[in-house]
C-alpha cells in the first residue's frame, strides 16, 4: 500500500548555523533533512502542552531539590528546623521554581543561538 501523496509544502528561513544544526540532527537520526523536519513537526503538534508539562515538572523538581538541600544542610549542622523556617523554605522554593525551570529549559537554545551568531560573525 502506497503512502499518501504529499502535495503541500511548509517552509521557513534559518541562518547558516541553524541549517547546519538541523542537518546534523537529521543525519544523526539517519534521515534526510526533509524527512527529519516532517517527523519533528508532526510529533510536536499535540505536544504544545508537553512544553508546559515539562516546565511544571522541572519546576517542582527544582523546588524539591532546593528544599531538600537546605534541610540537609541544616540537619548536618545540627540545627533544628522550625515550622516557620520550613514554611519560609517552601515559599522561597515555590516562588523561584518556574523561573529556574524556564532558565534551565531555554539555556541550551540560548547557547546554540549565541554559538550560531559567533560562527556567522567569524565568517
Amino acid at each position: 500500500m502506497k503512502p499518501p501523496l504529499r502535495t503541500k509544502s511548509v517552509g521557513t528561513k534559518v541562518s547558516e548555523a541553524e541549517f547546519a544544526a538541523l542537518e546534523e540532527r537529521a543525519s544523526a537520526s539517519g534521515q534526510r533533512l526533509s524527512e527529519w523536519v516532517r517527523d519533528v513537526l508532526l510529533a510536536s503538534s499535540p505536544g504544545a502542552g508537553a512544553e508546559v508539562a515539562d516546565q511544571v515538572l522541572l519546576g517542582e523538581l527544582l523546588a524539591l531539590r532546593t528544599i531538600l538541600i537546605n534541610l540537609l544542610f541544616s540537619v548536618s549542622k545540627g540545627e533544628p528546623v522550625t515550622p516557620e523556617q520550613m514554611q519560609a523554605l517552601i515559599e522561597r522554593a515555590d516562588k523561584d521554581k518556574m523561573r529556574r525551570a524556564l532558565e534551565r529549559l531555554t539555556a541550551p537554545l540560548v547557547a546554540n543561538a549565541k554559538a550560531g551568531t559567533t560562527e556567522e560573525m567569524e565568517r
